[in-house]
């Protein structure tokens, strides 16, 4: 553990001060198991501080809607346990694929084939009156 990563934002030192000595402590986790945390407002701010502590790599896409939300303030209500906040028609919460091998790629991109689909014939090109 370099002196960085001790020391750093998201480190244990960190979330001491925050924990401990400011009067926060943990709120809730969510089903990728990041952790979520809130202390009081400082001196001149409406607002409690709310931060999460990512298990793993910190990407802030891997935060689901419902905990973006309590995050910056949007809704009060703590989503314990997904209750009330996911529909069954819902799909569950992914992380942004962009630059990976499974991000989206349209049809005719170049890294799907990149070959697109004949044009049908079934419509007219249009041309200005000249």
């Amino acid at each position: 553990m370099g002196l960085f990563s001790f020391l750093g934002v998201h480190s244990p030192v960190q979330i001491g001060f925050f924990t401990f000595f400011r009067g926060g402590g943990l709120v809730g986790t969510d089903g990728s198991g990041n952790r979520y945390y809130r202390a009081k407002a400082r001196k001149g701010y409406n607002h409690d501080r709310r931060w999460v502590i990512y298990k793993g790599a910190m990407d802030a896409s891997r935060v689901p809607a419902e905990w973006h939300g309590w995050l910056h303030h949007q809704t009060d209500v703590v989503p314990v346990n997904n209750a009330g906040f996911r529909r069954e028609w819902q799909a569950p919460h992914q992380s942004n694929m962009t630059g990976t091998n499974k991000a989206y790629r349209p049809p005719g991109h170049v890294l799907a084939q990149g070959v697109r689909d004949k044009a049908t014939g079934d419509y007219e090109a249009w041309t200005p009156n000249e």
